[in-house]
């Protein structure tokens, strides 16, 4: 493969990696700006923003954006995270050009109509009230805006039913003017892409953003604490954690090992305990979140309100017996999977466009895959227990629950015992 990187005049980068084998390219514009970069009036506005980028620009309606993209075949889709939000198509190589040029001109030239943007605020709300009703997923809204209380970080990436329908179309094109800005953009192309072609198109139809770089968001502070939300369900969903890592720690790769040990397949040491062996819920897996200061450690299942106890009781015992007790033969698998899956993504033009983009959002460098998989191989089973500590003396932990009152009441215990483990 081969990764080229220039950057333009008003900062934006360009970085391509042509993959001689592919007759088609995943392209993008990255944008470090998300969530996290608004203010308490903003909650939403980012991925509201990201809705009205496909709802028409001076040049095209909403109806074209999609007819032209799909005439060639191709299609178009966007994404809005805590600190990120991406634009993409994936088109054949002869058409780089032309998704570059849609992508750019609902960046640059986006009409904010008045009556598109009713539509889509109702769109969004109904996207609201779809999270309200699936717990599974609003016990992580839960679960994040309690380990970071009153801070954008926290604040659930939709926004509310009234601050998504208080926006119109002048706070929409502030918003845009203030985060949107060439050092915190990335043209990212993997697959049947010309580096000079795009950086030559890019110049013309991107070069005239601004240059000046936006605010840096206020620095995270992890919290932890407690949320219950009675509702009468079948389950109980449980989110317990604790602070993590930044992706920029030193420590970030051991964590990662160890949220993998614990509950990162079916091989992890929760699976097989709490589901093989006991039989006490259908899902339960570990996770970490990472973001540019701060990251979120943390465990989920979902089990019957009259196994929540005994189900916590093993995910504590895990947890706090894994600084002690994670072996040579855990490790090693932990890190197998993540080579494989970091190899994988490789094989994808989408899966690296994406990558390349977020080192540059990331580290402001594009970095070899020789070197991740050195970090990988450098993770032993000292490091994995050390991490284990530390997150263990990192704060107060966090649980979010949903479910059966009777239920919540021994998930509410496990604060107590996790404080003193």
């Amino acid at each position: 493969m081969s990764v080229r990187e220039t950057r333009l005049d008003n900062g934006i980068t360009v970085v391509t990696d042509e993959m001689s084998h592919l007759g088609t390219a995943s392209l993008g514009i990255w944008v470090g700006a998300g969530a996290r970069d608004e203010a308490e009036s903003e909650h939403g506005i980012s991925h509201l923003l990201e809705h009205m980028a496909f709802k028409g620009t001076r040049r095209r309606s909403a109806r074209r954006i999609a007819e032209e993209i799909e005439q060639v075949g191709g299609d178009i889709n966007a994404a809005t995270s805590v600190e990120q939000t991406c634009y993409n198509v994936r088109v054949l190589g002869e058409d780089v050009g032309l998704g570059l040029d849609i992508l750019s001109d609902i960046l640059t030239e986006p009409a904010f109509a008045p009556d598109e943007l009713v539509r889509e605020q109702n769109v969004i709300v109904q996207e609201i009230g779809a999270v309200m009703d699936t717990p599974d997923d609003l016990v992580f809204d839960l679960f994040q805006e309690t380990a970071f209380p009153r801070q954008p970080v926290g604040r659930s990436i939709l926004g509310t039913p009234d601050t998504v329908r208080g926006f119109d179309s002048v706070r929409l094109g502030d918003y845009l003017g203030r985060t949107y800005r060439g050092p915190r953009m990335v043209v990212s192309a993997a697959g049947a892409v010309d580096h000079d072609r795009l950086v030559a198109d890019a110049q013309a139809r991107l070069g005239g953003i601004a240059g000046a770089g936006k605010e840096a968001p206020a620095p995270a502070r992890y919290e932890g604490g407690l949320t219950l939300t009675a509702r009468d369900l079948e389950q109980v969903h449980i989110v317990l954690g604790l602070e993590g890592r930044s992706f920029r720690s030193p420590d970030y790769h051991a964590v990662q090992v160890l949220a993998n040990v614990l509950g990162g397949g079916m091989s992890s040491r929760l699976f097989q305990e709490v589901r093989e062996e006991r039989g006490l819920c259908y899902s339960i897996y570990a996770f970490h979140w990472s973001y540019a200061d701060t990251g979120l450690f943390g465990i989920y299942a979902g089990t019957d309100g009259g196994d929540v106890g005994e189900l916590t009781d093993v995910v504590i015992d895990e947890l706090t017996g894994a600084a002690e007790t994670i072996t040579e033969t855990e490790v090693a698998r932990a890190k197998a999977q993540m080579k494989v899956g970091l190899l994988a993504a490789l094989e994808s033009s989408g899966a690296r466009a994406d990558q390349l983009a977020r080192q540059i959002l990331g580290f402001d460098r594009l970095i070899p895959v020789e070197e991740i998989v050195a970090k990988v191989e450098a993770v032993d089973v000292t490091s994995v227990r050390a991490a284990a500590r530390m997150v263990l003396a990192g704060g107060r932990p966090t649980l979010s629950a949903i479910g059966p009152g009777k239920g919540l009441e021994p998930a509410a215990r496990v604060m107590e015992r996790l404080s003193v483990a």
